[in-house]
């Protein structure tokens, strides 16, 4: 459906959390973040891009979203998804944002077992 979940370090230790920052990866996820924000359609024109940014460490990649509507809320960990992430209804205000850019919306059901 065109949805791309991507995390800023791909990797980490088990157990703690932005051990493999500053390893390389940065370059690799803003390297396709630029790649998704600067796509064209076959009439070349720039592609509708919604990005959802959640928590600081992502919402610090917007200047490279030039093209994107951009959705921020804190991130949904348990440590700090009470400040905000609940009731921010990000995949919503994705679809809108599609809807808005004549696009088709993303069903996020999860698929049933």
């Amino acid at each position: 459906q065109g949805v791309m979940l991507l995390n800023r370090c791909l990797t980490v230790e088990p157990g703690k959390p932005g051990s493999h920052q500053g390893k390389g990866w940065e370059e690799v996820t803003d390297a396709a973040i630029s790649a998704l924000n600067n796509r064209r359609g076959p009439d070349g024109n720039i592609k509708p891009l919604v990005a959802i940014l959640w928590g600081r460490k992502a919402q610090t990649l917007e200047p490279l979203l030039t093209n994107a509507f951009i959705i921020k809320s804190p991130h949904p960990s348990p440590m700090s998804a009470r400040y905000g992430f609940f009731g921010s209804k990000p995949f919503s205000r994705a679809n809108q944002a599609l809807i808005e850019a004549g696009e088709t919306p993303v069903d996020w059901a999860l698929p049933s077992a």
